[in-house]
């Protein structure tokens, strides 16, 4: 049985609660009060419960959530003109960019398993299994680079570190060095 869409605003509610509770999780941890989370977003705590009828429920959508921004930052990388190298470059500051609001496994989110989560995260590395390759038929990365290599510094740049300063050139500094090391020379073996 299918489910009716959304009313254009209990969407933007949904919208709004998935956005707000992103960041109030990322900061307070996945144990915050619900009630919380519903009053930051401008929304009361039945409204809530119409959408995310639990915290599993809250947790799951927020998964799937991060994880369409990291394919959909993957894929517009893929499908740039650009190198590979500046493919991923692309991707990594996109993962910057949206890193407040992905609550991923490695960030302590849940480790989900059901189908979708497991079809999300194999489209990642295929998208980004595929940057790679075009980087090694141009002889400008690394062979020994893996998808899950670049998934992995993502993740680590995507949440910024307590008492770092301008976390965001940090961050990008990092993505420098990190495309140094996988980058082949000239002088290396092919």
């Amino acid at each position: 049985m299918s489910q009716r869409p959304l009313r254009a605003d209990a969407a933007a509610n949904r919208d709004r609660v998935l956005a707000v509770a992103a960041v109030v999780i990322r900061r307070d941890g996945p144990a915050v009060p619900i009630a919380t989370i519903a009053a930051e977003a401008g929304v009361g705590v039945a409204t809530f419960y119409r959408s995310f009828p639990s915290r599993e429920a809250l947790l799951t959508a927020l998964t799937h959530r991060s994880m369409e921004m990291v394919v959909a930052a993957a894929s517009r990388a893929a499908a740039s003109d650009s190198t590979a190298v500046q493919a991923l470059e692309m991707f990594l500051h996109q993962t910057i960019e949206h890193g407040g609001q992905l609550v991923l496994p490695l960030h302590g989110g849940p480790m989900l398993m059901d189908q979708r989560t497991v079809d999300l995260r194999a489209q990642v590395r295929t998208v980004l299994a595929g940057i790679l390759e075009r980087g090694q038929r141009e002889g400008t990365v690394s062979d020994e680079v893996t998808a899950a290599d670049v998934v992995l510094f993502g993740a680590l740049l995507a949440q910024s570190l307590p008492h770092i300063q301008n976390w965001d050139a940090v961050a990008r500094r990092q993505v420098r060095i990190f495309l140094a090391g996988i980058a082949l020379t000239p002088s290396d073996p092919s």
